[in-house]
């Protein structure tokens, strides 16, 4: 698969939870990646156009989907925060690189899937579970989407949805700090995990989100669930 520079087409950049952004793209005719990959945005200083830097994205549409999507957190003082909130929109063209990364399913080992992830980290699970669906994977997946609060989450509607479309995939909310009228799980996905799925040796475990999450998980596998290392894939980002 090559890597190539690109120059993108914005179509939409919204607003989908708290301080989360939902921004799409056309996709490039010869633009062709694997479930899980990433890209590079060049991404400008506000104040200086000029200063440009890059930074890395998940892509969370499938390779079958038309445009490209991507999903972003607001960080204070970041760079691309600022980028998304206050000049990204619709019709703007920006450059990219990639695709590049290799957090891929390993459709090679019969053992079903569980996806663990906080946040945006959700991004590259999105791709691989419409991947896998749209390809005639059967096989058990599960994904675990923790927040802090329920304002933080995002995508449920479809989420949901699929769920009650294909009777292989399960979708587990946590929330951190909850409020009184939530009904889902409570507390951090790593305290979670290993309850909502008992039976670690039937999984292949993908995890993604905040590196401090991401290293208690890989952890709490490898060193108190005996979960093999080849069956452990791990991608940490802000």
């Amino acid at each position: 698969m090559k890597t190539s520079a690109y120059a993108l087409q914005c179509t939409q950049n919204t607003v989908v939870g708290n301080d989360v952004f939902d921004f799409r793209f056309t996709k490039p005719k010869d633009f062709t990646f694997e479930a899980g990959q990433f890209v590079l945005f060049d991404v400008p200083l506000l104040d200086n156009p000029e200063d440009i830097q890059t930074r890395a994205f998940s892509i969370a549409s499938a390779p079958h989907e038309e445009e490209l999507l991507f999903v972003a957190k607001l960080i204070e003082g970041g760079r691309a925060s600022a980028w998304i909130e206050s000049r990204l929109q619709a019709g703007d063209t920006v450059r990219t690189q990639g695709p590049f990364g290799r957090f891929l399913l390993n459709e090679e080992n019969p053992k079903e899937y569980l996806f663990v992830c906080t946040s945006t980290g959700v991004a590259p699970f999105r791709s691989q579970i419409l991947h896998a669906l749209q390809n005639g994977n059967t096989r058990r997946m599960d994904l675990i989407f923790g927040a802090r609060t329920e304002e933080d989450l995002f995508w449920q509607q479809e989420l949901n949805e699929l769920t009650h479309t294909y009777e292989n995939l399960f979708v587990h909310y946590a929330v951190s700090q909850p409020s009184a009228s939530w009904v889902g799980h409570k507390g951090r996905v790593q305290t979670l995990f290993s309850q909502i799925a008992p039976d670690l040796s039937r999984k292949q475990i993908y995890v993604c989100g905040n590196p401090a999450m991401t290293d208690e998980v890989k952890k709490l596998c490898l060193e108190e669930h005996n979960v093999d290392k080849s069956d452990l894939h791990v991608e940490g980002y802000i």
